[in-house]
């Protein structure tokens, strides 16, 4: 049964301490102001008493346990993505107070207008944390390796080419003598990063093998591995989310911007909105798919096409134009649980 709605929350969260704001259905006037701690026995007890509110919160890194909260109690649940609303946060009197209340009334108004996000259960994101961190670390080896390579420079030395999950202990044997003991530590921390990289390695395997059986559907392209599957099924989460499988695109940042006014109608860069881990993947298996040794496939003759002059400019087109169907066929796939055809187009035709 619907639950009957009578009140409208407007929730600003905050690390410690959240503000919140409470009108009226009916007349739109503020019943009540406060704050509660954002801790998760105080949002039970604030939200236990209120079944018949509808609940407005901005997105943030407490939004996705403090919504679930919520949806167990309330009414109507919705999280806002604020930065797509510059009346809030760009207002010259912003403060809590009153980022609650133009929450709530944009919420009580129409909540179309908040552009609502929608949060991965806690299964999901659980084990999209596993990817993240790994990730983090990728990136902490990297800056790591840069800066090393550089130090070494300014000695008068040079760090032989190699890869960086190759060096580690054993790479100060090829350093000069005297220069062995002052990068000891830095050699030591990028190994042991190194280590912990292979450590989440093997568990995002183990976690796909075990729960997500969908991800041998996705690996069937050619250039797509287990790491990249494993973040599109965990960050989209329920295919049939999309009325149309093109869309994904756009969900993910991949498709041109737009700024059409009168009889101007320009076509900007691409949105770059959604996922960027994701999105960054998917670009580099378009790379991959692009690759001179890499297998015929629709993909590789879609991208070949655009990137025909060989400039810089077209390839690096060619890599998202390539990314933006990547990203189509792979959800086609999940939700058809179909055999993938590489040479699809070809045959038709």
């Amino acid at each position: 049964m619907k639950k009957r709605i009578t009140q409208t929350i407007g929730l600003d969260l905050g690390d410690k301490i959240s503000t919140f704001c409470v009108l009226d259905e009916a007349t739109g006037d503020v019943i009540e102001r406060g704050e509660v701690r954002t801790d998760q026995v105080m949002m039970e007890l604030f939200f236990a008493c209120r079944p018949a509110a509808r609940v407005v919160m901005e997105v943030g890194c407490h939004s996705p346990w403090v919504s679930r909260i919520a949806e167990r109690y309330c009414a109507k649940v919705y999280v806002a993505n604020s930065r797509r609303l510059k009346f809030i946060y760009a207002n010259e009197r912003k403060s809590d107070v009153v980022d609650a209340e133009a929450l709530a009334r944009v919420g009580r108004m129409d909540a179309r207008l908040l552009m609502p996000v929608r949060h991965r259960g806690p299964k999901a994101q659980k084990d999209l944390a596993l990817i993240r961190c790994r990730a983090q670390l990728i990136e902490t080896r990297t800056e790591l390796v840069s800066s090393l390579r550089g130090q070494i420079k300014a000695q008068g030395a040079r760090l032989p080419s190699m890869d960086a999950a190759s060096i580690g202990f054993r790479t100060q044997e090829r350093l000069p003598l005297e220069l062995r003991d002052l990068f000891k530590p830095v050699l030591l921390a990028i190994e042991s990063v190194t280590d912990s990289i292979h450590e989440y390695d093997e568990r995002i395997e183990a976690v796909a093998k075990k729960d997500y059986p969908e991800i041998d559907l996705l690996t069937q392209v050619w250039g797509v591995a287990t790491l990249t599957a494993l973040t599109f099924v965990l960050t989209l989460e329920d295919p049939d989310r999309f009325l149309r499988s093109r869309t994904v695109g756009a969900f993910l940042g991949l498709v041109p911007g737009r700024d059409q006014s009168g009889a101007v109608d320009k076509e900007k860069r691409i949105t770059k909105r959604g996922d960027s881990y994701l999105r960054t993947l998917l670009i580099q298996c378009a790379g991959v798919i692009l690759m001179k040794h890499a297998p015929d496939t629709d993909l590789k003759r879609h991208g070949e096409r655009i990137a025909r002059d060989g400039s810089k400019v077209s390839k690096r087109k060619a890599k998202v134009a390539v990314a933006r169907k990547l990203a189509v066929l792979l959800l086609t796939l999940w939700r058809r649980g179909e055999e993938y055809e590489s040479l699809r187009n070809r045959q038709a035709a």
